[in-house]
């Protein structure tokens, strides 16, 4: 449940925030095979209903700006898989530089403080997975990083979400239709 709670803000950080990168199988043919459904795993991902509808509409929006279209028979299944890590950074700032005392001796004595700031917070990283139906093997994988931000508003959820998507597919083979 935690993990579901979490996911709910995995893509409410500014789409600067989110880190992609990519890898996709050389000799697949994108363009020859331009119908997708949806892997069975991805109604059981355990994540929130909303989020989850979010992300696969973001996607859909994404595969159908490139010309693939839904089918029953599909020619890619798209599967999705959330990973979810408790990161800790620290900054260090001191305050106070010495002092020359009342004669001009006593150079670096004084005192100083040194304040450690220790932030706690999870990372999380979405992969979309295109995966060839016909030989159940990964063609092209996409991914998503970035903070959670728990205090973002939900009327910005879904905007973000699309973003995020949007940075993911940039690297995919196949480009945007220019008049969709």
């Amino acid at each position: 449940m935690k993990k579901a709670i979490l996911l709910l803000f995995l893509f409410a950080t500014a789409c600067a925030s989110v880190t992609t990168s990519y890898d996709f199988d050389k000799t697949a043919n994108f363009e020859k095979n331009m119908t997708y459904g949806w892997d069975k795993h991805v109604q059981g991902l355990a994540i929130d209903q909303l989020t989850k509808k979010n992300i696969i509409s973001a996607v859909d929006k994404e595969m159908s700006v490139r010309d693939y279209s839904k089918s029953d028979g599909p020619d890619f299944l798209i599967d999705l898989y959330v990973k979810l890590e408790q990161e800790q950074s620290a900054t260090a700032a001191a305050d106070g530089a010495g002092s020359y005392g009342s004669w001009g001796y006593g150079l670096g004595e004084g005192f100083s403080t040194t304040a450690v700031d220790i932030n706690k917070y999870a990372k999380g990283t979405l992969f979309i997975n295109i995966i060839d139906r016909a030989s159940e093997k990964i063609v092209w994988q996409g991914r998503g990083e970035g903070a959670l931000d728990e205090n973002v508003a939900p009327e910005k959820r879904g905007a973000q979400i699309n973003k995020a998507v949007t940075a993911i597919f940039k690297t995919y083979p196949i480009l945007p239709s220019t008049d969709k």
